[in-house]
């Protein structure tokens, strides 16, 4: 927390640790009042996570365009047709053809990719890797609490006997569609409201049940429906949050996360305070059917990554709407990713490392790590490498976008794990040295001549073009450039119609042009 909101907090914090001490706290006062004066988060900052249960290919998520020949000789059965993938400008990888809004958000600055997202020694199933992202513990030790669950429990340490209370009317955590989670669980009690699913949630706040029967069996129904609502401390202010909101945007009606993620929208402009959601999309343990055989763009994952991308898109457009679109950033994160060498029923099987989205009007945009490498001589055993340990990413969600103290980000992650640049200016790359926005390509599609152009600054330029099996063509230019205006002009007639890659690399740091042979 940052100094300004710890002014803001220390005369909240004075009468307190009375208080701790009566209800058994055996921290001593000053430990105590050091806690109390962190805690809460008073920004109005919201996080959407989104779990996309049962491993996520990202190999057909994020396609490493460079490498696709290769890529072809190792997935024959699952992989997407070259003039089906969003290429993604500025880099050397593309989209599913599904994610055509993620590219939007792309090139407008508002998603990020995290490539090869992982943890040391991967464990292959699906629930005790599940229980090591949302615990974020080591594949080797056991944790009983999530790494949100400490991280709530921090800043509120007299959780759950005092809460609901005049300064934290709201919950905590809300998660949708997936009932109790470890992420949300604290080392002493849960910290999230659960709504199993989308029509419980109206149920709550339209009061909708059936009449229960006049007889024995209703009488035990009508008690059992009493003792839930009284559980459930956090009922009223959700209510009243969504009664706040009237007009929303539309969603897709047969899209069970867009209808979850609508119901996050309306509570969060409903001014609940409430500062972490989850919500989830099950499906994407894809041994099988993965893709149809007579169109690879279609199948199970197609269908599942449509739904994503649908209902992100509404959801964002729905913030924007309602104003609260600069509070709000979403993160997806699957169990493990699928294996490189896809198997012979149109499948993947369970794998390591895969790329992570973030988005929002707060992310940096553009891309963390370098896409992943294929050589084409993979075998079934081989595995993509970690780049970015996931940990890293939820340490600089909680320092850079909730303003988290260093030692409490620690303290949920269970160590320090150091940071990625996720949130604030948009990351820089080759594009600041030679100027992205003045790079062009033209014409392109090319049939014969095509010239590339840019102002930077002074730098060592190397230029290539290159085959999308990663394999260069031509080397355009290779010397110093002395700053200002640069211009060449090749010759492309001799090659297939097809896409192809041009490499500027200006003092060790690359852009990549994508360049259409008609």
């Amino acid at each position: 927390m940052k100094r300004r909101s710890f002014l803001r907090h220390a005369s909240h914090g004075i009468a307190i640790p009375s208080l701790l001490g009566a209800m058994g706290h055996h921290q001593s006062s000053a430990q105590s009042l050091q806690k109390l004066l962190n805690l809460s988060n008073t920004s109005d900052k919201v996080l959407v996570l989104i779990f996309l249960e049962g491993g996520n290919d990202g190999l057909n998520t994020v396609v490493p365009l460079a490498d696709y020949d290769a890529l072809t000789k190792v997935r024959p059965h699952v992989i997407l047709p070259e003039n089906s993938i969003i290429p993604v400008e500025g880099t050397d990888f593309g989209f599913h053809p599904a994610l055509s809004g993620f590219s939007s958000l792309y090139s407008e600055q508002r998603l990020q990719v995290i490539q090869s997202v992982g943890y040391p020694q991967q464990n292959l199933s699906h629930f005790r890797s599940t229980d090591i992202w949302m615990s974020a513990s080591d594949s080797t030790e056991l944790v009983t609490s999530g790494w949100t669950g400490r991280y709530l429990e921090d800043l509120h340490p007299a959780y759950p006997e005092a809460y609901p209370n005049p300064d934290n009317p709201d919950p905590l955590a809300v998660e949708l569609g997936h009932g109790a989670s470890l992420l949300f669980q604290g080392r002493a009690a849960s910290m999230s409201m659960v709504l199993n699913n989308v029509s419980s949630f109206y149920e709550l706040v339209q009061n909708e049940e059936s009449e229960a029967p006049d007889t024995l069996a209703g009488d035990k129904l009508r008690y059992v429906r009493l003792i839930a609502r009284q559980s459930q401390k956090y009922g009223d202010s959700v209510i009243n949050a969504a009664d706040k909101i009237t007009d929303q945007r539309s969603y897709p009606e047969d899209n069970q996360l867009a209808q979850q993620l609508k119901v996050v929208a309306r509570l969060i402009a409903g001014e609940l305070k409430t500062p972490i959601y989850m919500v989830s999309l099950g499906g994407f343990d894809t041994h099988d059917a993965q893709v149809e055989n007579s169109d690879h763009t279609t199948g199970e994952h197609a269908e599942l990554l449509q739904t994503l991308n649908d209902a992100v898109m509404a959801f964002m457009q729905d913030l924007e709407h309602l104003g609260i679109d600069d509070r709000v950033v979403g993160m997806t994160f699957s169990e493990f990713g699928r294996r490189i060498v896809s198997n012979a029923s149109l499948g993947t099987d369970h794998g390591s490392s895969a790329p992570l989205f973030v988005f929002g009007n707060g992310v940096r945009g553009g891309t963390l790590g370098q896409t992943v490498s294929i050589s084409g001589n993979e075998t079934y055993e081989d595995n993509l490498a970690m780049e970015h340990d996931f940990r890293q990413v939820y340490s600089s969600v909680l320092s850079q976008w909730f303003e988290t103290e260093d030692a409490m980000v620690n303290e949920a992650m269970l160590r320090e794990f150091g940071q990625l640049p996720i949130f604030g200016t948009p990351i820089t790359t080759a594009i600041d040295k030679i100027a992205e926005r003045s790079v062009t390509l033209y014409p392109n599609p090319v049939r014969s001549q095509a010239t590339l152009e840019f102002v930077g600054a002074a730098s060592q330029l190397d230029i290539n073009l290159i085959a999308l099996n990663g394999k260069r063509i031509a080397q355009l230019y290779h010397k110093a450039h002395p700053g200002g205006e640069f211009s060449v002009t090749f010759d492309v007639s001799s090659l297939k119609a097809g896409r192809y890659i041009i490499s500027i690399n200006a003092n060790g740091q690359k852009l990549f042009k994508h360049l259409v042979k008609a």
